[in-house]
């Protein structure tokens, strides 16, 4: 194996491992920001409102490491989370609205025609939406997306909040964390 090849490689693993290295800092913020957020009581006692902190960590792992990382760091965010706080249900919600959302959000990063505020609403907005739709699974309802109207403002509000939020801290990040 030539010199240059060795070389390669070790940037490529050395790469890999510092990707991975972020993404186990990022779980463990994400996983902080949703037990604070369990502490925090939401402004407006709207059952399911919440302000969806945790999503920072995994709109400025999209920007920063890529789909695949920050997929795994919201998996690992939403089952961390739901065992030590929500419980089965919770998780499951979670996982629901968290898939669509980070789905969402990097379909849309992908196009390049959204600020991070817009990918974050979106991704507010579908988080919402994938956890309504998972109640109305559960409960066999589908007369609970009339709710949906609540949701969708909440999750436009809390996404242009964690939108600015995440780019001006992304912003600041050094330029070696991808």
């Amino acid at each position: 194996m030539s010199s240059q090849v060795r070389k390669n490689n070790r940037s490529r693993s050395s790469n890999h491992v510092r990707k991975l290295a972020f993404s186990a800092m990022f779980a463990a913020l994400a996983l902080i920001f949703s037990y604070v957020e369990v502490l925090i009581p939401v402004p407006v006692p709207i059952p399911g409102v919440k302000l969806g902190i945790a999503n920072l960590v995994i709109l400025i792992a999209i920007y920063r490491l890529g789909f695949r990382y920050a997929f795994t760091i919201n998996c690992v965010r939403i089952v961390a989370s739901g065992l030590l706080f929500s419980g089965v249900f919770g998780m499951i919600y979670s996982f629901a609205g968290g898939i669509l959302s980070i789905i969402i959000m990097y379909l849309l990063y992908r196009t390049k025609l959204f600020s991070m505020v817009g990918v974050s609403m979106a991704g507010g907005v579908a988080h919402n939406l994938g956890q309504l739709a998972t109640a109305c699974l559960i409960v066999s309802n589908i007369k609970l997306m009339s709710y949906f109207a609540v949701l969708l403002f909440s999750g436009l509000i809390s996404g242009i909040l964690i939108g600015i939020l995440a780019y001006h801290i992304e912003k600041r990040l050094p330029k070696d964390i991808n």
